[in-house]
Order: structure tokens, then sequence, then C-alpha cells
């Protein structure tokens, strides 16, 4: 693996990390200050230069910041989610912000990302309060609410086939596919008998997901049928955290966990685990693949550090 480029952030523990998906090598960081517990949040916008990264723009919110997405329409934009229940837009060609911020999750909103399919600019949020709000970041107040889930939700997904399709994962153990415009529920998963921190959906499959959960699995999920996951991985021994797919290859996926550690896998192998790659010291929480570079991958811990790598098992044909 080539030397990964660092950027310590003393006080700020890193929750979530996402390239940006116009510029090669800008990347957003949502971080909270004592582990989210308490204090403020932090937005960093960092590039890559000769030396590492750098600190390009930092946004201070009054709330621990949780996930952050970027605007599929406008390369300065930006939506976070903060632990005051509210989500706040962000220009990063403006020194101050946020422009707009938008106040009706009841708990904490740990989850938020910005619709992948042409037509719809939409942001989604998933919150503790139960609920899933859509957004269209134009309006001041959420489009309509969901509810079903039965304990906190942390993570919530758009579809990146169909319009107005997304994925929710819940404490309540279930992966949940709700529709916009049928304003219901149209599948319950009951993915693990524990709770589930993360999903995601295939890049190249529109049936397939996978989710990351307290119990140390992932598990894949074709929406054809749900009975029997498609597939299982094993190998980390704490919660995962967060879980991606490559946009480069049908069968590659990256997870992240409070063991410290980041897993590259190939679901489609015998043998699935590519590599471990164990560089932080604390809990491991945000996890991104480049759109740009089929190589590089972004991550944050706890341990106040963001960084940027090219893990080898990415570089050969998987």
């Amino acid at each position: 693996m080539n030397a990964a480029r660092t950027l310590r952030v003393p006080g700020r523990h890193g929750y979530a990390a996402e390239f940006s998906p116009y510029l090669a090598g800008r990347l957003a960081c949502a971080a909270a200050q004592h582990y989210g517990i308490a204090g403020c949040g932090t937005l960093l916008i960092l590039d890559q230069n000769e030396s590492g990264l750098g600190i390009f723009r930092s946004f201070d919110w009054n709330d621990g910041l949780f996930d952050v997405t970027w605007s599929e329409n406008n390369e300065h934009v930006l939506v976070t989610c903060s632990g005051d229940g509210s989500l706040q837009l962000w220009d990063t060609a403006k020194a101050t912000g946020p422009l707009q911020v938008y106040k009706e999750h009841s708990q904490e909103v740990y989850s938020v990302d910005w619709s992948q399919t042409r037509g719809e600019q939409l942001v989604v949020s998933g919150s503790w309060d139960r609920t899933v709000k859509v957004w269209d970041p134009t309006v001041g107040k959420s489009l309509c609410t969901f509810r079903g889930h039965e304990s906190v939700i942390y993570s919530t997904i758009w579809s990146p086939h169909i319009p107005g399709c997304f994925a929710s994962a819940s404490g309540d153990q279930t992966l949940r596919i709700w529709d916009r415009r049928a304003a219901g529920i149209r599948i319950v998963v009951p993915a693990h008998q524990a709770e589930i921190l993360s999903c995601d959906w295939c890049k190249y499959n529109e049936n397939l997901l996978v989710t990351g959960a307290v119990d140390c699995s992932l598990r894949g999920w074709d929406l054809r049928n749900v009975r029997q996951p498609v597939f299982e991985l094993l190998g980390h021994t704490y919660a995962i955290r967060r879980v991606k797919f490559s946009p480069f290859h049908a069968s590659v996926l990256a997870s992240c966990s409070y063991d410290f550690t980041v897993r590259f896998w190939n679901f489609s192998k015998p043998d699935p685990l590519l590599d471990t790659v164990e560089h932080h010291t604390e809990f491991t929480c945000g996890l991104d693949l480049s759109l740009q570079s089929p190589t590089q991958v972004a991550d944050c811990s706890w341990d106040e550090t963001i960084k940027i790598y090219d893990p080898a098992c990415l570089a050969v044909p998987a």
C-alpha cells in the first residue's frame, strides 16, 4: 500500500468522510468534539497536495456533525447532519455558513444522503427519533416523513438506480426499502439479530444491498428474495460502522469498524477478504471510495486523523 496521506485534527473525532463527485482529491469530513457526546462539530473540506492533505475550508457547528453528503448538482454545496436534530447546507465558495438549516428531527440525525439519480435533487435523513425525512434543499421544510422503524435509524441511502427509492438501517435489526412516491415501506428485511449501523447499494445491481451490523458481519441482500443473505462476510471483531460498495468493481466492497480496521472484500471469491488495513488507533467511523480513482480510499477515525491511501488490493483487477 502506498503511504497514506494523513491529516491530524486535534480535538476532532471523525465520523464521516466523503469524496467530492466533482473535484479529484477533494474530501469532506464530518467530525465532532468529545467523541460526539458533547461539544461542537466541524465540517472539514480537504484537498490533496504534494505534501499530503491540507484544509481548504473549515466550518464549525454548535453540535457534533455525524454525516456529510455532497450535492450532485453543485460542486460547492454539501449537507451535514447533527446531534441537535438539524441538517445544515454549506457552500465551500463562501468562508462562513451554513446557508440554510433544516430543523425538524427531534433527536440526533445520524445519516444524510443526496439522491443519485438524474432528475431528482433530494436529500434523505435518518434520525434517532426513528423517522426518515426527505428534503428538497431549495425548500425550507421536509417533503415527507417516513415512520415504521422501531428503534434509532443509523443509515439512510438513496438507490443509485431507482428514482425515489431509498434504504434505511436501524437498531431494530431491520433493513427497509422505501419508495418516496408510495409513501410507505416496500420491503422489510430482518437482516441481522443485532443493531445494523450501515447499509449501501451496489452500483452495478439495482437489487443488491449490503448491511453491516454490531454482530461483526456484513450481509448481502437480493431484494427479489430476502429470506436468506446472498453472501456473508466475517472477519471484523467489533461492530461494523460503515460499508461502501466499490464504484469500479461490481463485487468489491469496503468496511470499517470499531475494531480500528478497514477491510476490503470481494464477495464473489471463495476467500473474500482481500486486505485488512490497520492504521488507526481508535474507532474507524468514516469511509469512502473515490469516484475518480479506482484505487483511492479515504477514512477517518476517533483517533483525530483523516487518511487518504491506495490499498494494493484495489490496484489489481478484482
